[in-house]
């Protein structure tokens, strides 16, 4: 049943957050505009938060017409370390989002004020359990950008606008909007700006129909985990799926993930605070995950998602120290060099809990090269470890249109079989793109629990019919697809023929008749 209240809601944030992206995108690329929308989005979010805790405290206290953004800056600063201790931040009256918007209109200085307020947020953390949560988090909200303008008075015009834009979008109330308002926000920017930004979409972000598919497969039959990871994180969207599905209360010890990119890594960052997720219930990590991997003494993760980039570089077989990795080594053999995709298999298996699942999705090429690719096939098949090799639709995700695959992995198998999947149909269509709709993912669902063979649709396969076939782990190897080309039956064609080629040596005998009689 559909919720009209929620979707109502939803459908006028999304109205009001594109009418702002539009009228304030200008000149600006609207990739890199995204980052001050989400950034003022954070800023807002972290100062309400922030004057919504301090004030149920005092409303606690008895002291019910307390409001913190009314307070002098020299009384909260008595309170700085012990709030600090509870939030992981701080921020003074003067600084919250709702009084620095109100007086943006006449200040003349308003990126300075802006760039003091951001850093300042940053500061209050250090020398706390919270600081690497925080630092750098507002670095890619340049407010001296010529992007916003090629003058200050341009930029804070613009800054102003920006502010105004945030301020009006309908949040609602923390206690009785329907929707998760911020983190909506969030999604539908990200997405948005993805569907119009070749490069950015795949990098950047997973569609929500995927990422759902992905998390539920994990936690099948679960009602809670340990934790939760993503080896290539990107903006989080894949984690905080897990909040969604299980409730972030039931992910016991958080949301764990490592990001290259280190924009995309402060937006993860960001996506934590805005789903309400705080700073001791996440551990995000910038760095080359391949090469230089976090989480290395944490207990091993109940669940892992990840769409990690395709067929990228690495240092593979460059780097003598990597062969002996215990992620790797097992295997005997690296990934090319040119194509790091298993890497990215080898080591979610390594991180990998004994009674835990990881559904990653896979560049299809993976699946039935030779050379080192088919050595590490062999080793996962060899150990069965692989669960399920599920065919997507193509054209699923922003920027690509290949037909990718997912590939689930389990370390406590009981049948020494791999199950294939092809959903390569469950979709419909919308404008360029493909869509997983509900049904679809129940039917997905349905298929992997059930783990049965059905005509055209599954079939579950012994690994030594897998050995012999090379360790092909192409769906299509296992699961053939259906004929639907029309049917033709030849003896009915080859009578219509015979018809037809009567009629014409009668129509042929007739017309030469015709002009014998005209030329007598």
């Amino acid at each position: 049943m559909i919720d009209n209240k929620k979707e109502q809601e939803r459908d006028e944030l999304h109205r009001t957050i594109w009418n702002m992206a539009n009228d304030l995108r200008g000149s600006v690329d609207g990739w890199d505009f995204k980052q001050y929308v989400l950034g003022m989005l954070f800023y807002r979010y972290i100062s309400e938060n922030f004057v919504k805790f301090v004030n149920a405290g005092e409303v606690e206290a008895g002291n019910g017409n307390f409001d913190y953004a009314k307070l002098d800056n020299e009384v909260a600063e008595e309170a700085r370390e012990d709030l600090v201790q509870s939030k992981g931040y701080f921020i003074l009256p003067s600084q919250l989002f709702c009084n620095v918007k109100e007086k943006a209109p006449n200040n003349e200085n308003l990126n300075e004020t802006l760039e003091s307020v951001f850093r300042n947020i940053e500061a209050s953390a250090q020398g706390h359990d919270s600081e690497y949560d925080f630092k750098g988090l507002f670095d890619d909200i340049d407010v001296n950008s010529n992007k916003l303008g090629g003058t200050v008075a341009k930029r804070n015009e613009k800054l102003v606008k920006l502010l105004n834009g945030v301020a009006e979008m309908k949040l609602g109330d923390y206690q009785d909007n329907t929707i998760d308002a911020f983190g909506d926000a969030y999604e539908f920017l990200m997405g948005m700006y993805a569907s119009n930004a070749g490069k950015s979409g795949g990098e950047y972000y997973t569609p929500q129909e995927v990422s759902e598919l992905l998390t539920r497969i994990t936690v099948l039959g679960k009602k809670e985990v340990n934790k939760v990871y993503d080896p290539a994180c990107g903006s989080g969207s894949l984690l905080l799926k897990f909040a969604k599905v299980l409730g972030k209360e039931n992910v016991r010890q958080g949301f764990f993930g490592q990001e290259i990119n280190i924009t995309t890594y402060n937006l993860c960052r960001i996506n934590m605070f805005l789903h309400d997720i705080g700073y001791e219930k996440f551990s995000i990590g910038h760095g080359d995950t391949l090469t230089e991997p976090l989480h290395w003494d944490d207990e091993p993760f109940e669940a892992i998602v990840s769409n990690p980039p395709y067929s990228i570089k690495w240092e593979g077989g460059d780097n003598p120290i990597l062969i002996n990795d215990e992620r790797f080594s097992p295997a005997g053999v690296l990934a090319p060099k040119s194509k790091a995709d298993l890497a990215f298999i080898m080591h979610s298996l390594s991180w990998l809990a004994t009674n835990g699942t990881a559904a990653i999705v896979c560049f299809p090429g993976v699946m039935y090269r030779g050379g080192a690719e088919q050595k590490i096939r062999k080793y996962l098949i060899d150990n069965n470890y692989v669960e399920c090799v599920i065919q997507l639709p193509d054209n699923l995700f922003f920027g690509t249109s290949i037909a990718t695959c997912i590939m689930v992995l389990k370390k406590n198998k009981v049948e020494n079989s791999t199950l294939f999947i092809d959903v390569s149909k469950e979709c419909v269509k919308i404008t360029n793109n493909n869509k997983l709709t509900e049904e679809n993912i129940q039917n997905i669902l349905a298929a992997y629990e059930k783990r049965e063979n059905k005509q055209y649709y599954a079939a579950v396969v012994e690994n030594d019919k897998i050995a012999d076939n090379s360790y092909n782990l192409s769906v299509s190897s296992y699961v053939e697809q259906e004929d639907t080309r029309e049917k033709i039956d030849i003896v009915k064609l080859n009578t219509e023929i015979k018809e037809i080629v009567a009629k014409e040596e009668i129509l042929r005998t007739e017309i030469d008749k015709i002009i014998t009689e005209i030329e007598e």
